[in-house]
């Protein structure tokens, strides 16, 4: 156990006495929370026998009413996290004192064998806090989630439970036979036959239990089990049931519990409850749904930095190495929610059904890291009566749909006792599964929580996906699990919410090359353009200013045809896009795409960055991440603008290896007549295409190097930090976002106009480019840079050789004019160019083709 791990050990069950303390002190004086459904149904907790047993009952448990054909009334435990919102370090305690106790009946020898099992869904935290109060002991829990290319190694049902069907996908099927070996300073060797510790929050009649022990037991025969739960609610009955089943298959069964009574049900309990319930919620008590409204900021994203390799939780299994790596991360994980809180005071840190443990540890985390009152819950599949009185425990209820893809349908989920708690700043907590359209949804959880609180924070814990083959098909070789996006501002000066970028960072290798290296080395076929960088340019005094200057001039029109664009997409491809930006051109107008759906219709679209590269296709990996994560049919592609279209092209071609992907792309220009979906067809200056990675997040072009990209690695790029002093990604999307109310009415005359017109791809551009390639001797369209965009890049990027400029041009090329004048290179004013200009590439260049100065000559 590292030091570190023992430090906080020692540390935690001091806290929880203190904790326990403190909150029966503060419940002392308050109205108890069964009170409203014992009064009606005549329900009565009644303690084992000792003193204050039912006082202590009622300070661990509430009760409430549900829709359930088979129990009407639940039992709400307020140490649990899942229905009432409770002090982290208070729920966190009471499993790990559980798990002390264990250890202390199993003894140290047998404590270090043992194997814990937790209960989905109400049960996973606490199970793996009982785990960790063991100390070394490996966690799995059980699971409504079926994960494909992970084989069953068990299930059983939950007999009074709103979902009953629980399956075990365990990554090493040896963990609940009970075979494997533990490694490191506190490994004792191989844990044969070793003990299993089944964690549930109650233990009422025991079916649960015994239907658990009873599948595995056939399975994975064993001497010993220890049954724990925060309350044993069995009748004397359930008791004797118990002590002979253990008698039955020749085992040890033990019990552990904070606290034991029984629940006293009169005749006929169950007919009066569901007729309650049918009548309150008749009258309305359900709680409506809310929406967030258009303009408002739904949530703010926190990149956590999860440690790389640590599960999410024990669905697939916890090791204690997994542990041993998790603890030390936590201060610096709630050090980054803490930062992104600003000055909230009462906040809460909201898990998601069987995702309790990871949000639970990052309270307790966030707990020890700032003076804010912290409490932690959960969301829920299970339906429960809210009734706003404080004689009943579940007072409110927020109602939203599934947005993890479950694989029983949709439906709705539940988060109680969250409005109206006064919280100035919930943390949502989901795994990478369940960060989906369905969550920003205008009816999902995240406009839920906006409409109950000032501050939404989505921290999202990448999904772990076991990669061991299943072991039904031993043939087949499930592909590596691939990284979470990249985001801002460990990669990008943006913000983590407005993009993921699928892509691997490359920060620390040297890939910049000369220019006039770079374009001998393209041209001659001895490299890729992709396979090195171009060294950054540096913008002049000059020509900053001309920037802002631009930037300034043309903000407007960029924001009509942002929201032209946009319009246009949610009218006719699908209401829920996935934007997919292509890196990086694409990007700042895939983050004011985002921008404008969220301010025009409070649609939080989620938005990813990925790599193209003419020749070598789009990145399959990037395109296999998205599938595993969205229908693919609402991916929707997003690019500056178009030249002459050999991207579209190459977009398409790619695309047509891989399945429910529409390769048109959507752009906010597109002056080549290349696509359906534009924001205008003029040729203009976007000031985002007068500079590199200074206006598009501080990120490099796209790479892709065999030495540095191996066949499961996203492509890759740099994001340069050092340019942070001169860094305008901010400054260009605020300011054109600044417009969005004044074109509002321009935008929905052309959207209206444009719809039903005749968009087909004319290609004119491609025409044009060959003519161009064909009249000034080039003979590569390749080399021929058509539009106001393409012009810039070469000018910033490759070796120029002239400029072609439509005679009479304006503000929109003055940018062009200057980096021409600052390169030498000759601008030449031309008659029925159908775009603004176009950049010439020096033909068959080599570095003799150039003076001493580096200047490009004309062509004599």
């Amino acid at each position: 156990m590292s030091e570190h791990s023992a430090r906080a050990e020692k540390a935690r069950p001091e806290k929880a006495r203190t904790e326990k303390a403190r909150t029966e002190k503060e419940t002392a004086n308050v109205v108890w929370s069964g009170s409203w459904v014992a009064e009606r149904l005549g329900v009565e907790l009644v303690g084992d026998g000792k003193p204050d047993g039912d006082s202590e009952l009622r300070e661990l448990l509430g009760l409430a009413l549900r829709r359930n054909p088979k129990r009407a009334h639940l039992l709400v435990s307020n140490v649990l996290g899942k229905h009432v919102p409770q002090k982290p370090s208070v729920v966190y305690g009471a499993g790990f004192e559980l798990g002390r106790r264990v250890r202390e009946l199993l003894g140290g020898a047998e404590a270090r064998r043992a194997v814990v099992l937790g209960y989905a869904e109400t049960a996973t935290g606490l199970g793996h806090a009982v785990a960790d109060g063991l100390g070394v002991a490996p966690y799995l829990h059980s699971t409504r989630r079926p994960v494909e290319g992970v084989a069953r190694a068990g299930g059983f049902e939950e007999s009074h439970s709103h979902a009953t069907s629980h399956l075990l996908l365990p990554e090493d099927p040896d963990l609940l036979a009970g075979e494997c070996v533990l490694t490191g300073a506190d490994a004792a060797g191989v844990y044969a036959g070793a003990p299993l510790v089944l964690v549930d929050d109650e233990f009422s009649t025991g079916n649960t239990v015994l239907n658990t022990i009873r599948a595995l037991h056939e399975r994975y025969p064993r001497s010993r089990y220890v049954i724990v739960a925060l309350v044993d609610m069995r009748s004397p009955v359930d008791r004797g049931r118990l002590t002979e089943f253990a008698a039955e298959i020749g085992a040890r069964v033990d019990l552990v519990a904070r606290s034991a009574g029984t629940i006293a049900l009169p005749e006929g309990v169950l007919e009066k409850g569901q007729a309650l319930v049918a009548a309150h919620e008749g009258a309305g008590s359900a709680g409506p749904r809310a929406a967030v409204g258009p303009g408002r900021r739904p949530c703010t994203r926190v990149d956590l930095q999860w440690p790389a390799g640590v599960p999410d939780g024990g669905r697939h299994g916890f090791t204690p190495a997994h542990r041993a790596t998790l603890e030390p991360a936590l201060p610096a994980m709630a050090a980054r929610i803490a930062e992104a809180l600003g000055d909230a005071r009462r906040v809460l840190v909201l898990g998601f059904e069987e995702l309790m443990y990871a949000p639970l540890r990052l309270g307790t985390a966030l707990e020890d890291h700032t003076d804010a009152e912290v409490r932690y819950s959960t969301t829920t599949r299970s339906p429960v009566l809210a009734v706003d009185d404080p004689g009943y425990a579940i007072r409110t209820r927020l109602v939203f749909p599934a947005h993890d893809n479950p694989a029983d349908g949709p439906g709705d989920r539940y988060a109680y006792n969250v409005a109206g708690a006064g919280f100035d700043a919930v943390v949502l907590a989901v795994d990478s599964v369940a960060d989906t359209p369905e969550l920003h949804a205008p009816d999902g959880l995240l406009a839920q929580l906006a409409a109950h609180t000032d501050h939404v924070l989505l921290a999202v814990v990448p999904s772990y996906v076991p990669t061991r083959p299943r072991t039904d098909t031993p043939e087949r070789q499930e592909p590596p699990m691939l990284p979470e996006p990249l985001r801002g501002p460990a990669f990008s000066s943006y913000a983590p919410d407005e993009v993921g970028w699928l892509l691997q960072d490359l920060s620390g290798t040297e890939l910049e090359a000369p220019t006039e290296e770079r374009e001998e080395a393209i041209q001659s076929g001895g490299a890729h353009y992709a396979e090195s960088l171009p060294v950054e340019y540096q913008p002049s005094a000059q020509y900053q200013d001309l920037f802002k200057a631009a930037l300034e001039l043309s903000a407007a029109r960029v924001a009509r045809a942002v929201g032209t664009v946009t319009e246009t997409l949610l009218a006719e491809r699908t209401p829920r896009p996935v934007l997919v930006s292509l890196a990086r051109a694409g990007t700042p107008v895939g983050v004011l795409m985002r921008r404008w759906a969220l301010h025009r219709h409070g649609i939080d679209l989620p938005h990813y960055a990925v790599s193209i590269v003419r020749g070598r296709g789009i990145d399959a990996n990037a395109l296999r991440w998205l599938a595993a994560h969205h229908d693919p049919a609402d991916v929707v592609f997003v690019d500056g603008w178009t030249g002459k279209g050999a991207i579209t092209r190459e977009l398409s071609a790619a695309l047509a290896e891989f399945e429910g992907f529409d390769p048109e792309i959507a752009v906010l220009a597109d002056p080549g007549g290349c696509v359906r979906t534009y924001g205008t067809r003029e040729d203009f200056l976007i000031p985002s295409a007068c500079l590199n990675s200074t206006v598009s997040g501080l990120i490099s072009r796209t790479v892709l190097r065999s030495d540095l990209v191996g066949p499961e690695d996203f492509h890759g790029a740099k994001f340069y930090r050092e340019l942070a002093d001169t860094d305008v990604s901010g400054l260009f999307l605020d300011t054109v976002a600044a417009h969005f109310d004044e074109v509002v009415d321009a935008v929905d005359a052309e959207v209206k106009e444009l719809l039903a017109a005749d968009r087909a791809p004319t290609w004119e551009g491609w025409a044009a480019v060959e003519r161009i390639s064909e009249e000034y001797g080039i003979h590569d369209v390749n080399l021929v840079k058509p539009g106001v965009g393409e012009t810039t890049r070469v000018l910033l990027r490759r070796v120029p050789w002239k400029i072609l400029a439509k005679r009479g041009a304006g503000a929109d090329l003055e940018h062009i004019r200057l980096l021409a004048e600052q390169r030498g290179v000759p601008v030449e004013e031309v008659d029925g160019l159908p775009y603004t200009c176009v950049g010439l590439i020096h033909p068959k260049y080599t570095r003799g083709a150039t003076g001493a100065d580096g200047k490009a000559v004309e062509s004599k």
